[in-house]
């Protein structure tokens, strides 16, 4: 037991702890998708393994997620539908997508790595259905495997690299989203794998700081277990990984004001305290004003319209990925967004089997021709006239010089006309976090690793920097939370040696 029953974040000195009520090789924090990953990946590596879990069980925020695990670069799966893929088309699509700002080596990495991914969480149990989900939409409606997840299909990112789904959705028949979905199903094999492995678990654990040596090394972290202060000993590293700071007022007023008041997309356990934890070590942090921005609306409705700012102009392709759409409304439109659509267009969204009905909305506004729908919606007169005349001279072709809208989608609006009011429909969780390198060790501001302290998923700027693709999350989380548990260990990784048995190595490469 420790000497001090305060709570702070300032690190602890290894002379302050008097007693330590557990040890283990691999101390990982948290108990999602990366320290799932982490934790299997140290055992296999031969590590005695512990985890803290701040709730009474597995799963974190990855076990109520939709399940979309970003891989590419010709998966089993891919291959299965007929797509064809390559590192190097994904790599160019993510460094596109993401940015800017994209850490060029975690992106290689990740692109590089991807197929034998797919394979490591197939061989630990999770299971995908080799079927392929084609329709505009946050998720297929059915238990297909298979669909596109960032806009890989749609302007401008189709003239950077050729299309191909990367959306990889665990099987669930059944599914019920933010209960039990495709991320519960991929948590449980993953979790039954690590219990597999002998790994201990220790839960209703919130960690409170870190504990270094006099060399500055992390040797163990000070948490609370029923409202009693423990210590717990790591002998070769720790790894953070409790989440987002999502849920953390104060630093998401500091960091990304533009989120604050919304919404969040994660658990109420996203309070930051691996990055606080960071931070008080001296770490560093990299994109914390980049989030993921979730637009509530029915994609099969918003792909039949056009989506307008409060200037009545538009300023998306609405076939694109929705979270592209949530992200340009909330950063760049001022959260000022409509949709504009006619009856036929409505109607034939509403009738839809793909259709996301718990986003279905029903029109703010229904006007007879355009002229008395702008006046309605308070706009400028002849703004969206305009706006519509423009797009319905080329939407009689099919054509959409102004942002590429796909032609399947490209049609005259013809009256009566709606406008759905978008204006703050918006959501999200944050993306930035610990800076750290390709083999997940978490870099000193000084640029060098901290010696014994390593993290992975959404605590870490991972490979988004600024844009976003769904599964990037739980694809990043998982993979780089294998290398932080392999780096733990003290393990080599492709990449490189980790510095768990070389505290002073150079920090790798980062465009981050």
């Amino acid at each position: 037991m420790t000497t001090s029953t305060t709570s702070s974040v300032h690190p602890r000195p290894a002379a302050d702890v008097a007693s330590w009520d557990h040890e283990a090789d691999v101390v990982v924090a948290g108990y999602g998708v990366a320290g799932a990953s982490a934790a299997i990946e140290a055992a296999r590596a031969g590590a005695d393994v512990l985890v803290l879990e701040r709730t009474s069980g597995w799963g974190g925020a990855a076990a109520l997620a939709g399940g979309f695990i970003y891989l590419g670069g010709g998966t089993a799966l891919q291959r299965a539908c007929g797509f064809e893929d390559s590192p190097a088309t994904m790599q160019a699509f993510l460094t596109a997508a993401l940015g800017p700002g994209v850490d060029g080596a975690k992106i290689e990495a990740y692109c590089q790595g991807s197929v034998e991914h797919y394979d490591w969480l197939v061989d630990c149990g999770v299971v995908f259905k080799p079927e392929f989900f084609g329709e505009p939409g946050w998720e297929s409606v059915g238990d297909e495997g298979l669909m596109y997840s960032g806009g890989e299909n749609a302007a401008p990112f189709t003239a950077v690299a050729t299309p191909a789904p990367r959306g990889h959705v665990p099987q669930m028949a059944n599914k019920r989203a933010g209960e039990k979905s495709g991320g519960y199903m991929l948590m449980k094999p993953l979790a039954e794998t690590v219990a597999a492995l002998g790994v201990r678990a220790e839960h209703d654990v919130r960690v409170q700081t870190l504990v270094t040596d006099p060399d500055g090394r992390v040797v163990g972290v000070i948490a609370k277990q029923y409202g009693q202060e423990i210590a717990v000993r790591a002998r070769r590293g720790v790894v953070l990984a409790t989440g987002s700071f999502a849920y953390n007022d104060q630093m998401v007023q500091s960091f990304a004001p533009l989120m604050a008041g919304r919404p969040g997309s994660a658990i109420e356990e996203h309070d930051g305290i691996s990055i606080r934890m960071g931070q008080a070590v001296g770490a560093d942090l990299a994109h914390m004003d980049a989030a993921e921005v979730a637009i509530h609306c029915d994609p099969q409705l918003m792909v039949r319209g056009i989506l307008v700012n409060g200037r009545g102009q538009r300023f998306v392709p609405e076939d694109t990925y929705p979270g592209r759409i949530g992200q340009l409304a909330l950063f760049q439109q001022d959260n000022q967004v409509f949709l504009v659509v006619d009856e036929a267009g409505y109607a034939a969204a509403a009738a839809s089997p793909t259709a996301t009905r718990h986003l279905r909305r029903k029109p703010t506004w229904v006007c007879e021709t355009v002229a008395e729908l702008e006046a309605e919606m308070g706009l400028v007169a002849g703004a969206l006239e305009s706006t519509v005349e423009l797009y319905n001279r080329y939407a009689v072709t099919g054509e959409d010089p102004l942002l590429g809208k796909k032609a399947e989608w490209v049609k005259p609006l013809t009256g009566p006309f709606a406008a759905i009011d978008l204006r703050g429909a918006t959501s999200g969780f944050t993306l930035g976090g610990l800076r750290t390198t390709v083999d997940s060790e978490v870099l000193h501001v000084s640029g060098e690793p901290i010696p014994g302290l390593f993290a992975a998923g959404r605590c870490t700027a991972g490979i988004s920097a600024g844009g976003y693709a769904s599964g990037a999350s739980l694809g990043d989380g998982s993979f780089f939370g294998r290398r932080a548990g392999r780096s733990a260990a003290g393990t080599r990784t492709a990449a490189g040696t980790s510095t768990a048995a070389h505290p002073r190595a150079e920090a790798e490469p980062s465009l981050g």
